[in-house]
């Protein structure tokens, strides 16, 4: 396969570029925006590591999303919205930037607009990574993780070299709670009721890109350059 990553990272065009990723559990979406913010040298901009990075500081906005989350809870939409609105607020005109994990519903993609707008900024892609849900249970629940250092394995596609015994350490492997069938058909339940149809607020653009992500990470990897128009 052709280089992409030395163009991309060379061109202003995909320095500056501002995309929000979407998609299911067990797409492979982590795994893109990872290889996308490394390629263009755009900012990752995460709710969730957003609220982390506020937990340490005396923002009341931070404290208040901290007790939702420690209840268990769904930060409320006015409050991730806000959230959001400051880290927009500072970031940097001139440096792109990758959103994952927001918007998640439809009233934070009508508040993210409106965001934008306000901060005179414009998307120039939203990139849904889909694939049917039977195939990303099985990604998931296929996953197995050791119990003393953290590798991780897969049942059918990165099988260790010992039933059941982590390659580095020795030590048991374990399925985790989130990747058991069952909690994961749950995990889909949601982003199929709150999150999918937020792709419908965006069918009318076109940067809005659909992205088959059931084949190999690769082969995804390969779609999502094309649909951004990066060259060999």
């Amino acid at each position: 396969m052709p280089n992409r990553t030395s163009t991309a990272a060379s061109s202003s065009k995909f320095a500056t570029m501002r995309i929000v990723i979407m998609g299911p559990p067990g797409v492979g979406k982590g795994t893109e925006s990872e290889r996308l913010i490394d390629m263009f040298g755009i900012s990752h901009i995460s709710t969730g590591a957003i609220f982390r990075d506020m937990f340490e500081t005396d923002d009341p906005i931070g404290a208040i999303a901290k007790s939702y989350i420690n209840r268990g809870e769904l930060v409320p939409d006015d409050i991730t919205n806000k959230i959001v609105r400051q880290r927009l607020s500072k970031q940097d005109p001139n440096q792109g930037f990758l959103f994952d994990g927001y918007p998640r519903n439809i009233n934070q993609a009508e508040a993210f607009d409106v965001m934008l707008d306000d901060l005179n900024l414009t998307l120039d892609a939203v990139i849904n990574i889909s694939a049917p849900d039977e195939l990303t249970i099985d990604r998931i629940a296929g996953r197995r993780v050791c119990s003393s250092c953290g590798a991780v394995y897969h049942v059918l596609h990165k099988k260790p070299n010992n039933e059941g015994v982590c390659d580095v350490c020795g030590a048991p492997l374990i399925q985790r709670e989130d990747d058991m069938k069952e909690t994961v058909r749950r995990r889909l339940k949601i982003y199929n009721d709150l999150t999918a149809p937020v792709i419908d607020h965006y069918k009318d653009k076109p940067f809005l890109h659909i992205i088959d992500g059931s084949g190999t990470m690769e082969d995804t990897h390969q779609a999502v350059m094309d649909a951004l128009g990066v060259a060999p």
